[in-house]
Protein backbone atom coordinates (compact mmCIF):
# COMPACT_ATOMS: atom_id res chain seq x y z
CA UNK A 1 0.00 0.00 0.00
CA UNK A 2 1.41 3.06 -0.88
CA UNK A 3 1.79 5.91 1.52
CA UNK A 4 -0.61 8.87 1.16
CA UNK A 5 2.32 11.51 2.13
CA UNK A 6 3.96 13.74 -0.66
CA UNK A 7 7.11 11.78 -2.18
CA UNK A 8 9.34 14.28 -1.15
CA UNK A 9 8.08 14.70 2.33
CA UNK A 10 7.46 10.74 2.34
CA UNK A 11 11.61 10.63 1.33
CA UNK A 12 12.58 13.20 4.03
CA UNK A 13 10.99 11.18 6.67
CA UNK A 14 12.41 8.09 6.08
CA UNK A 15 16.05 9.36 5.53
CA UNK A 16 15.65 11.98 9.00
CA UNK A 17 13.98 8.42 10.97
CA UNK A 18 17.37 6.13 9.74
CA UNK A 19 19.25 9.19 10.33
CA UNK A 20 18.26 8.83 14.14
CA UNK A 21 18.61 5.39 14.53
CA UNK A 22 22.16 5.93 13.58
CA UNK A 23 22.55 8.48 16.09
CA UNK A 24 22.13 7.10 19.24
CA UNK A 25 20.89 10.15 20.87
CA UNK A 26 18.03 9.36 23.61
CA UNK A 27 17.15 13.39 23.08
CA UNK A 28 15.96 11.96 19.03
CA UNK A 29 13.01 9.94 21.03
CA UNK A 30 10.73 12.64 20.85
CA UNK A 31 11.17 13.74 17.10
CA UNK A 32 10.76 9.76 16.22
CA UNK A 33 7.57 9.07 17.87
CA UNK A 34 6.02 11.77 15.88
CA UNK A 35 7.45 10.11 13.20
CA UNK A 36 6.11 6.94 14.17
CA UNK A 37 2.76 8.50 13.57
CA UNK A 38 3.04 9.18 9.84
CA UNK A 39 0.55 7.97 7.78
CA UNK A 40 3.88 5.62 6.16
CA UNK A 41 4.39 1.79 6.93
CA UNK A 42 7.80 2.34 6.05
CA UNK A 43 8.31 5.58 8.27
CA UNK A 44 6.78 3.83 10.90
CA UNK A 45 9.02 0.59 10.82
CA UNK A 46 12.24 2.69 10.37
CA UNK A 47 10.69 5.07 13.26
CA UNK A 48 10.36 1.97 15.68
CA UNK A 49 13.64 0.09 14.36
CA UNK A 50 15.55 3.61 15.88
CA UNK A 51 13.71 4.02 19.18
CA UNK A 52 14.34 0.49 19.92
CA UNK A 53 17.83 1.54 19.21
CA UNK A 54 17.90 4.05 21.73
CA UNK A 55 17.09 1.59 24.42
CA UNK A 56 20.76 1.22 25.36
CA UNK A 57 21.57 4.75 25.10
CA UNK A 58 19.28 5.82 28.40
CA UNK A 59 16.13 6.60 26.10
CA UNK A 60 13.20 7.46 28.67
CA UNK A 61 11.79 3.81 29.06
CA UNK A 62 8.04 4.91 30.07
CA UNK A 63 7.33 7.29 26.82
CA UNK A 64 9.55 4.57 24.01
CA UNK A 65 7.08 1.72 25.32
CA UNK A 66 3.81 3.87 25.38
CA UNK A 67 4.66 4.89 21.84
CA UNK A 68 5.73 1.56 20.70
CA UNK A 69 2.99 -0.52 22.14
CA UNK A 70 0.01 0.29 19.76
CA UNK A 71 2.05 -0.42 17.02
CA UNK A 72 3.70 -3.62 18.62
CA UNK A 73 0.21 -4.87 19.74
CA UNK A 74 -2.22 -3.52 16.65
CA UNK A 75 -0.50 -2.13 14.05
CA UNK A 76 -2.38 -2.67 10.42
CA UNK A 77 0.83 -3.53 8.65
CA UNK A 78 2.55 -6.74 9.54
CA UNK A 79 6.29 -5.82 8.76
CA UNK A 80 5.36 -2.52 11.06
CA UNK A 81 4.60 -4.29 13.58
CA UNK A 82 7.04 -6.88 13.64
CA UNK A 83 9.75 -4.07 13.63
CA UNK A 84 7.63 -2.34 17.04
CA UNK A 85 7.43 -5.65 18.97
CA UNK A 86 11.05 -5.59 18.46
CA UNK A 87 12.07 -2.30 19.37
CA UNK A 88 9.46 -3.16 22.76
CA UNK A 89 11.26 -5.54 23.58
CA UNK A 90 14.63 -3.80 23.54
CA UNK A 91 12.99 -1.91 26.90
CA UNK A 92 12.67 -4.95 29.05
CA UNK A 93 11.07 -4.76 32.42
CA UNK A 94 9.84 -1.73 31.57
CA UNK A 95 7.35 -3.53 28.77
CA UNK A 96 5.97 -5.90 31.55
CA UNK A 97 2.40 -4.78 31.21
CA UNK A 98 2.82 -5.47 27.38
CA UNK A 99 3.81 -9.23 27.92
CA UNK A 100 0.54 -11.02 28.10
CA UNK A 101 -0.61 -9.28 25.00
CA UNK A 102 2.10 -10.46 23.18
CA UNK A 103 1.64 -13.84 24.86
CA UNK A 104 -1.90 -13.78 22.95
CA UNK A 105 -0.58 -12.14 19.94
CA UNK A 106 1.64 -15.26 19.28
CA UNK A 107 -0.82 -17.70 19.57
CA UNK A 108 -3.13 -15.93 17.28
CA UNK A 109 -3.35 -18.10 13.94
CA UNK A 110 -4.67 -14.84 11.95
CA UNK A 111 -1.10 -13.10 12.59
CA UNK A 112 1.56 -13.73 10.53
CA UNK A 113 4.16 -16.51 11.32
CA UNK A 114 6.81 -13.65 11.43
CA UNK A 115 5.04 -11.51 13.54
CA UNK A 116 3.92 -14.59 16.16
CA UNK A 117 7.71 -15.39 16.38
CA UNK A 118 8.56 -12.49 17.25
CA UNK A 119 5.99 -11.89 19.98
CA UNK A 120 6.76 -14.89 21.36
CA UNK A 121 10.45 -13.96 21.74
CA UNK A 122 9.56 -10.40 22.75
CA UNK A 123 7.54 -11.59 25.79
CA UNK A 124 10.44 -14.02 26.72
CA UNK A 125 12.69 -11.18 26.91
CA UNK A 126 10.58 -9.21 28.59
CA UNK A 127 9.51 -11.47 31.12
CA UNK A 128 13.10 -12.17 31.59
CA UNK A 129 14.08 -8.63 32.11
CA UNK A 130 11.24 -8.47 34.66
CA UNK A 131 12.20 -11.40 36.79
CA UNK A 132 16.04 -9.85 36.47
CA UNK A 133 15.67 -6.50 37.84
CA UNK A 134 13.57 -7.89 40.71
CA UNK A 135 16.36 -10.13 41.60
CA UNK A 136 18.82 -7.70 40.65
CA UNK A 137 20.58 -9.00 37.71
CA UNK A 138 21.16 -6.41 34.81
CA UNK A 139 21.36 -8.65 31.76
CA UNK A 140 22.43 -12.26 30.52
CA UNK A 141 24.80 -13.50 28.23
CA UNK A 142 22.93 -14.08 25.00
CA UNK A 143 25.14 -17.32 24.37
CA UNK A 144 25.37 -18.76 27.76
CA UNK A 145 22.80 -17.61 29.78
CA UNK A 146 25.10 -16.42 32.99
CA UNK A 147 24.26 -13.42 34.94
CA UNK A 148 26.85 -10.53 33.69
CA UNK A 149 28.37 -7.62 35.22
CA UNK A 150 27.83 -3.91 33.99
CA UNK A 151 31.82 -3.82 32.93
CA UNK A 152 31.12 -6.93 30.62
CA UNK A 153 28.04 -6.14 28.96
CA UNK A 154 29.58 -2.39 28.30
CA UNK A 155 32.87 -4.56 26.68
CA UNK A 156 30.57 -7.14 24.40
CA UNK A 157 28.35 -4.47 23.31
CA UNK A 158 31.09 -2.19 21.90
CA UNK A 159 32.01 -5.03 19.95
CA UNK A 160 29.29 -7.27 19.12
CA UNK A 161 26.01 -5.04 20.01
CA UNK A 162 25.52 -8.32 21.99
CA UNK A 163 25.70 -9.18 25.30
CA UNK A 164 28.34 -12.03 26.45
CA UNK A 165 30.19 -13.13 29.44
CA UNK A 166 33.68 -12.84 29.57
CA UNK A 167 34.33 -16.07 28.68
CA UNK A 168 31.68 -16.01 25.88
CA UNK A 169 33.27 -12.77 24.60
CA UNK A 170 36.66 -14.30 23.91
CA UNK A 171 35.27 -17.49 22.78
CA UNK A 172 33.15 -15.49 20.05
CA UNK A 173 35.95 -12.83 19.28
CA UNK A 174 38.14 -15.71 17.99
CA UNK A 175 35.75 -17.47 16.04
CA UNK A 176 34.84 -13.60 14.32
CA UNK A 177 38.39 -13.11 13.91
CA UNK A 178 39.33 -16.57 11.94
CA UNK A 179 35.95 -16.05 10.04
CA UNK A 180 36.40 -12.31 8.70
CA UNK A 181 39.92 -13.30 7.97
CA UNK A 182 39.06 -16.26 5.67
CA UNK A 183 36.19 -14.00 4.09
CA UNK A 184 38.73 -11.03 3.56
CA UNK A 185 41.12 -13.24 1.91
CA UNK A 186 38.50 -14.79 -0.53
CA UNK A 187 37.92 -11.15 -2.01
CA UNK A 188 40.13 -11.26 -4.99
CA UNK A 189 37.61 -10.27 -7.74
CA UNK A 190 37.59 -5.92 -8.65
CA UNK A 191 34.29 -4.40 -9.33
CA UNK A 192 34.36 -1.19 -11.84
CA UNK A 193 34.03 1.22 -8.64
CA UNK A 194 36.81 -0.42 -6.73
CA UNK A 195 35.05 -3.01 -4.81
CA UNK A 196 36.56 -6.98 -4.23
CA UNK A 197 34.15 -9.41 -4.40
CA UNK A 198 34.46 -12.83 -3.81
CA UNK A 199 33.16 -13.75 -7.47
CA UNK A 200 31.70 -13.10 -11.24
CA UNK A 201 28.20 -13.28 -9.77
CA UNK A 202 28.80 -10.67 -7.15
CA UNK A 203 30.50 -8.62 -9.70
CA UNK A 204 28.16 -8.07 -12.09
CA UNK A 205 25.26 -7.38 -9.11
CA UNK A 206 27.97 -5.03 -7.85
CA UNK A 207 28.49 -3.64 -10.89
CA UNK A 208 24.56 -3.25 -12.21
CA UNK A 209 23.87 -1.79 -8.64
CA UNK A 210 27.01 1.44 -9.67
CA UNK A 211 25.56 1.87 -13.00
CA UNK A 212 21.98 1.73 -11.64
CA UNK A 213 22.93 4.49 -9.15
CA UNK A 214 22.11 2.45 -5.65
CA UNK A 215 24.18 3.02 -2.64
CA UNK A 216 25.31 -0.68 -1.37
CA UNK A 217 27.10 -1.87 1.14
CA UNK A 218 28.51 -5.17 0.43
CA UNK A 219 29.38 -7.85 3.11
CA UNK A 220 28.34 -5.73 6.03
CA UNK A 221 29.65 -6.48 9.07
CA UNK A 222 27.53 -8.93 11.03
CA UNK A 223 23.30 -7.16 10.54
CA UNK A 224 21.89 -8.51 13.54
CA UNK A 225 18.58 -10.01 12.49
CA UNK A 226 16.66 -11.76 15.43
CA UNK A 227 18.92 -13.73 17.69
CA UNK A 228 21.13 -14.77 14.64
CA UNK A 229 24.09 -12.62 13.02
CA UNK A 230 24.05 -13.02 9.37
CA UNK A 231 26.36 -11.07 6.64
CA UNK A 232 24.51 -10.06 3.83
CA UNK A 233 26.29 -10.11 0.39
CA UNK A 234 24.32 -6.44 -0.05
CA UNK A 235 22.67 -4.08 1.68
CA UNK A 236 20.69 -1.31 0.49
CA UNK A 237 20.32 1.28 3.24
CA UNK A 238 17.99 3.32 0.61
CA UNK A 239 15.33 1.29 0.48
CA UNK A 240 15.74 -1.17 3.28
CA UNK A 241 16.32 -4.52 0.56
CA UNK A 242 19.18 -7.24 0.81
CA UNK A 243 20.54 -9.11 -2.03
CA UNK A 244 22.23 -12.51 -1.72
CA UNK A 245 23.94 -14.08 -4.41
CA UNK A 246 23.25 -18.07 -4.22
CA UNK A 247 26.53 -19.34 -6.26
CA UNK A 248 27.10 -22.97 -4.95
CA UNK A 249 25.39 -25.69 -5.58
CA UNK A 250 27.06 -28.53 -2.94
CA UNK A 251 24.68 -29.97 -0.08
CA UNK A 252 26.07 -28.28 2.56
CA UNK A 253 25.97 -24.48 0.82
CA UNK A 254 22.02 -25.63 0.02
CA UNK A 255 21.56 -25.97 4.02
CA UNK A 256 23.00 -22.92 4.69
CA UNK A 257 21.10 -21.02 1.82
CA UNK A 258 17.76 -22.50 2.77
CA UNK A 259 18.38 -21.63 6.60
CA UNK A 260 19.33 -17.63 5.62
CA UNK A 261 16.55 -17.66 3.49
CA UNK A 262 14.06 -18.85 6.39
CA UNK A 263 15.19 -16.49 8.51
CA UNK A 264 15.26 -13.50 6.10
CA UNK A 265 11.10 -14.77 5.49
CA UNK A 266 10.81 -15.03 9.89
CA UNK A 267 11.88 -11.40 10.02
CA UNK A 268 9.78 -10.15 7.43
CA UNK A 269 13.14 -8.75 5.94
CA UNK A 270 12.98 -7.55 1.70
CA UNK A 271 15.33 -10.31 0.15
CA UNK A 272 15.85 -10.73 -3.73
CA UNK A 273 17.70 -13.77 -4.54
CA UNK A 274 19.82 -13.95 -7.62
CA UNK A 275 20.84 -17.89 -8.49
CA UNK A 276 24.01 -17.96 -11.48
CA UNK A 277 20.90 -18.93 -13.75
CA UNK A 278 19.55 -15.30 -12.99
CA UNK A 279 22.77 -13.13 -14.57
CA UNK A 280 21.75 -13.78 -18.05
CA UNK A 281 19.05 -11.48 -17.75
CA UNK A 282 20.02 -9.90 -14.20
CA UNK A 283 18.63 -6.07 -15.77
CA UNK A 284 15.18 -7.61 -15.97
CA UNK A 285 15.19 -10.26 -13.16
CA UNK A 286 17.12 -7.02 -10.07
CA UNK A 287 14.95 -4.26 -12.40
CA UNK A 288 11.36 -6.87 -11.31
CA UNK A 289 12.45 -7.56 -7.87
CA UNK A 290 13.03 -3.93 -6.69
CA UNK A 291 9.66 -2.66 -8.86
CA UNK A 292 8.30 -5.40 -6.44
CA UNK A 293 9.50 -3.54 -3.08
CA UNK A 294 8.20 0.06 -4.70
CA UNK A 295 11.39 0.83 -6.17
CA UNK A 296 11.75 1.48 -9.62
CA UNK A 297 15.03 1.90 -11.76
CA UNK A 298 15.11 3.20 -15.63
CA UNK A 299 17.29 1.84 -18.05
CA UNK A 300 19.72 4.60 -18.08
CA UNK A 301 19.99 3.87 -14.49
CA UNK A 302 17.76 6.97 -12.91
CA UNK A 303 15.53 6.53 -10.26
CA UNK A 304 12.08 6.29 -12.03
CA UNK A 305 9.25 8.75 -10.02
Amino acid sequence: MKSPMLPEQHHQAVQRAMELGRGGDPAALPELVGLLRLPSNEVQRLAASAIGKLAEFGADREAAVAALAPLALGARHPQTQQYAIRALSKYGAAAKGCAQDLRDLARNPAQRDYVRAAAATAADAIERAAADAESGVRHRCQRCGASVGADETERSRQAFQRVYCDRCFDEVFLERRNFETQVELNKTVEARDGTLVQSEGERRIAEWLAAHGLAYRYDAKFRIIGEFQIRPDFYLPEVDVYIEYWGLDTPQYKMSMYKKQTLYQQEGKRLISVYPADLRELDAHLSAKLKLFGFAVGSNGGEKP
